[in-house]
């Protein structure tokens, strides 16, 4: 079997300014850095299949990372191919207001970074 090569890195941001929830600021994350990557070029270049030929892996920095739904970042990533995701302490949590009606538990606002790689195997065998 040949080996995964790296073709894209991107890297987005996401915040969450209502609810503290580091899974919605980890998606919004992985939405910014998709959104700047256009992988056309490479699925006519090498005619790959997305279920076998691509690997996406995603490492996402975001305070109270123990928190972060893996499997709903997985969902977030639109390719039916493989997906890697690791989840740390990181990103940013600074003040913000809390309102209750908004579903605030702290005045918290939480920041994520997603380093997201996609990886392609060409010439099986």
């Amino acid at each position: 079997m040949s080996e995964w090569k790296r073709y894209v890195i991107e890297i987005g941001m996401g915040i969450d300014q209502h609810g503290q929830d580091p899974t919605k600021a980890a998606i919004k994350a992985i939405k910014d850095a998709i959104t700047r990557v256009c992988a056309v070029g490479l699925l006519e270049l090498f005619e790959l299949d997305l279920k076998e030929d691509v690997k996406v892996e995603v490492l996402i920095g975001v305070p109270y990372s123990q928190r972060v739904d893996i499997e709903k970042i997985k969902e977030a990533i639109p390719l039916p191919c493989e997906k890697v995701v690791k989840s740390i302490e990181g990103g940013l949590k600074g003040p913000g207001i809390a309102i209750k009606e908004f579903g605030d538990k702290t005045n918290e606002i939480l920041v994520a970074i997603a380093f997201v790689t996609i990886y392609v195997r060409r010439g099986k065998g």
